[in-house]
């Protein structure tokens, strides 16, 4: 699987930004799709992940809300819409992927699941 993130930017506190991942090499419907964040200084954290059997999604409690997290099964692109942004969501943003032993595997918030990585795009959100 190789995953190609684009969208970062400068951005003002309370504003939107959309990230988008291409993903190619191989059918996905066994594949959990996901969003990490590492801000400077910080570990890694888990922001937003998709099933893409049926596109259900889960969160971390501080996106929230916030953030929602989508694919585009035609164009093999899974995206990150990022509204009322905060300061404290400045990070390096990867797109990361999940082979899950069934098309119905539960959702994980645990980042640690996702071995693949992309590389990543940086958001930097001013006050």
């Amino acid at each position: 699987v190789q995953l190609q993130a684009s969208g970062g930017g400068l951005v003002q506190a309370g504003g939107s930004l959309r990230l988008s991942c291409a993903a190619s090499g191989r059918t996905f419907n066994h594949y959990h799709m996901g969003w990490l964040r590492q801000a400077p200084g910080k570990e890694r954290e888990f922001v937003a992940g998709i099933r893409w059997y049926d596109a259900s999604s889960i969160y971390a409690d501080s996106v929230q809300g916030r953030f929602i997290i989508s694919r585009d099964s035609t164009k093999n692109t899974i995206y990150l819409q990022m509204n009322s942004l905060k300061p404290e969501d400045t990070a390096d943003y990867y797109c990361a992927a999940r082979f899950a032993s069934s098309m119905r595997a539960s959702l994980s918030r645990d980042k640690y699941l996702y071995g693949k990585w992309g590389q990543g795009t940086l958001v930097t959100v001013s006050s």
